[in-house]
């Protein structure tokens, strides 16, 4: 049994020392485009009244750019089995691809038109190259590092908030509203490069069912799959939970304590620390503790987290501190589940975790269209006792669909 990080594939006659050197590599490369990805996703929300006032529209139309970005991954869910078929390397640099086309054309033609469609097709650049990274990492490292494995690629995440916003807030600020463009579709041209002398071409074993049964089969039998069903039901549930609260933290910060612009970022902030605590500790405890428990015992202190919330309103800290574990909670318990997922369909990764990404964007627009009526309704009690409903729902799913689920290959089914 190879007990190492990294297991070839292909062949057994592979050294362990040089394959996870080259994994290292690889991983590092991939994280890099990551960033480059996520920050193109995520730096719309806080710099959307730049864009507005840059492309002379009202900062309504903005939303729309938003709204277009968040449903790539409802789009990129097709692209799984796609790549389960024709090859990781493949949908890796053409999400690259799709990212480098987007912000060139964004940069080049300022038209609020194109802004909108090149944002749309650099967010599915992003949908497109998730499923397959992860995929293919997950392939060559078994399923007791798993968590450790996926918790360092969910870094970039977390670093889009910490190093990405802010690198694109300095370019906006000296070099105009376009600059950004220009340097995420530049690092995107630096990304393919990278992964195409890195990563060695798709095997011609990946390459043998290119029909369209073949495609719909891969959906088929994650339909099939009661495991795979009650993943995709958690992560809908619970992205619709945290966002129930993530669209309305800031006018509960705002109306509680009086807060200014500069005070709200500091919230802002918190979220991208708690994000990056999140996934450290995913890659440090998940798989010690197996990620079935990591991922239970995470969602049960993130609801109970959400339930303490409305007690901590007398002073700011208290309600930052509360933020900071809701998001902590929460990103250690969604990553945990994403690591999980590789290995529920190993036949057909990218196809199950392009679902699961799915699902949770999925939640996330049901969530953020219901967290502003139940705000009014309610404020931040209510929030946080239908935030807590919500993930019990999905940890019930979860439940459901992992009960007697044991790993197929010969590692730990944790």
């Amino acid at each position: 049994m190879q007990r190492g990080l990294f297991v070839s594939p292909q062949s057994t006659t592979s050294t362990p020392g040089r394959d996870s050197s080259a994994l290292v590599w690889k991983v590092c490369a991939a994280t890099l485009c990551r960033l480059a990805l996520n920050s193109a996703r995520r730096f719309v929300y806080p710099f959307a009244p730049a864009l507005s006032r840059g492309l002379g529209v009202p900062l309504t139309a903005i939303t729309s750019v938003i709204a277009a970005s968040q449903s790539t991954a409802l789009v990129g869910m097709f692209f799984g089995p796609i790549a389960d078929h024709f090859g990781y390397r493949l949908m890796m640099l053409a999400g690259l691809g799709m990212l480098v086309a987007g912000m060139f054309a964004g940069g080049f033609f300022p038209f609020y038109g194109v802004v909108l469609v090149s944002l749309f097709i650099a967010g599915l650049g992003k949908s497109v190259f998730d499923p397959a990274l992860q995929a293919y990492v997950s392939e060559r490292v078994p399923f007791h590092r798993r968590g450790l494995i996926i918790g360092l690629l969910e870094f970039s995440w977390a670093g889009s908030t910490l190093v990405g916003i802010p690198m694109i807030g300095i370019l906006m600020e000296y070099m105009g509203w376009r600059a950004p463009f220009f340097a995420m579709g530049g690092v995107g041209v630096i990304g393919i490069l990278a992964l195409s002398f890195l990563i060695p071409k798709d095997e011609k074993r990946r390459i043998k069912h290119q029909t369209a049964a073949g495609l719909w089969n891969s959906w088929r039998r994650l339909g099939q799959e009661r495991a795979a069903m009650g993943a995709i039901g958690f992560s809908f549930f619970v992205s619709a939970a945290n966002d129930n609260l993530f669209v309305v933290y800031g006018a509960w910060l705002e109306t509680s304590f009086d807060l200014s612009l500069v005070a709200l970022g500091l919230g802002t902030g918190i979220i991208g620390a708690a994000e990056l605590a999140g996934e450290s500790l995913t890659a440090a405890v998940s798989d010690r503790l197996g990620l079935k428990r990591a991922i239970i015992l995470g969602l049960s202190l993130c609801m109970a987290s959400y339930g303490v919330l409305p007690l901590l309103v007398q002073t700011l800290p208290q309600a930052l501190g509360g933020l900071f574990f809701i998001f902590i909670t929460f990103e250690f318990t969604i990553v945990s589940a994403l690591s999980l997922c590789t290995e529920l369909l190993p036949g057909s990764r990218a196809t199950m975790i392009s679902a699961f990404l799915a699902a949770a964007g999925t939640g996330r627009v049901i969530g953020a269209l219901s967290g502003g009526v139940v705000w009014l309704t309610g404020g931040i009690f209510l929030t946080a006792i239908v935030s807590a409903a919500v993930s019990g729902l999905g940890l019930a799913s979860l439940i459901w669909g992992l009960r007697g689920w044991r790993s197929r290959t010969n590692e730990t089914d944790n």
